[in-house]
């Protein structure tokens, strides 16, 4: 393994990511977001998917000029339109059109289309909590959950995370995918030729399969909560693609290869401002009093608690990649 300061492994990812074609600004706010998930432990939407992103630039299924703007909105909600640029650069973008309109009017959405993968959606939010209001994030992302009683995937993994900050402490963040596991998992188990857990995954004609090669090409992910949780990705699906006019979950294609079609996925996200509700007062005294019941029983631990920890030893101590990896990364920015 090597261990990276983490300033020098995000200039790194901006470099690999500049010299594939991305603008100076994509690349240093992809940067920023990937570095920032591998700070707090999620290995799977960190540095790693950096050669993945580059490939995308070079083969032109992602833009590296592409600059978001706004394409439609009204006083509370917009539309902002990627370009086909990759994803955190539009995401930051929305995500403060939908902090300034909810400054202003209480509450405020943003959607973004023809989009890219956006990495960890918690860390996105951190901005909305810093701002001492309440984020809630959605994305759709390939195919990989059978529509209910069907064989195909035609849902995504349908992440969804929300943020609530707290009066003098670190902020809650819950942050998922609306399946067991992710696909980075069992990539990261294949790689390593560890066995797939019994659950996870499906094979192309929806039976159950620990085969990792099945379950990747042309299988699907165990929706979490059965019925529920299928139900809740379709909502999610609607949400960030028939408000945007995304790319449905099954019209995307795998992200994980370099050539193919743009990659179109949609995002939403909505802030809300708790003085235009019960204000920020009561917000914070039901907040800690909610914490407080929770922590009377031993061995609760608080959602971003984790995150949080590891994120502050990272910034001390740097980064850990694979070897490989970092090789990866230095072939990329021509070092």
């Amino acid at each position: 393994m090597s261990l990276i300061p983490t300033d020098k492994l995000t200039a790194l990812a901006a470099d690999a990511l500049r010299a594939s074609g991305a603008s100076d600004s994509m690349a240093r706010i992809a940067a920023k977001y990937l570095v920032a998930a591998d700070a707090q432990g999620l290995g799977t939407h960190g540095v790693a998917r950096v050669p993945t992103y580059c490939g995308h630039l070079k083969s032109g299924r992602a833009r590296g000029d592409a600059v978001p703007r706004i394409v439609n909105e009204k006083p509370t909600a917009c539309l902002v339109d990627g370009g086909n640029g990759l994803g955190f650069g539009p995401c930051e973008f929305a995500i403060a059109q939908a902090m300034a309109r909810a400054q202003m009017h209480g509450v405020g959405f943003a959607g973004v289309t023809n989009g890219h993968h956006c990495g960890a959606l918690g860390v996105l939010l951190e901005p909305v909590a810093a701002s001492g209001m309440v984020g809630i994030a959605f994305s759709n992302a390939p195919a990989a959950i059978l529509a209910w009683g069907g064989k195909r995937p035609l849902l995504g993994t349908n992440p969804v995370a929300a943020i609530f900050p707290r009066e003098s402490t670190a902020s809650l963040v819950i942050d998922m995918s609306l399946t067991q596991v992710t696909r980075g998992q069992i990539m990261l188990l294949q790689k390593e030729g560890k066995a797939i857990p019994e659950g996870w995954g499906m094979d192309k004609d929806g039976n159950p399969t620990t085969d990792a090669q099945k379950i990747l090409v042309g299988g699907s992910l165990y929706a979490v909560g059965g019925l529920k949780g299928t139900m809740l990705a379709l909502a999610i699906e609607l949400l960030c693609c028939a408000l945007t006019g995304a790319a449905l979950s099954h019209e995307i294609g795998s992200i994980h290869v370099a050539e193919g079609a743009p990659v179109r996925m949609g995002q939403a996200f909505l802030v809300v401002d708790s003085a235009a509700l019960a204000g920020s007062d009561v917000y914070f005294e039901r907040i800690e009093t909610l914490v407080a019941a929770m922590l009377q029983d031993e061995g609760v631990r608080l959602p971003g608690d984790r995150r949080h920890a590891l994120a502050a030893r990272a910034a001390k101590e740097g980064i850990e990649i694979p070897d490989d990896l970092a090789k990866q990364l230095h072939e990329l920015a021509g070092q």
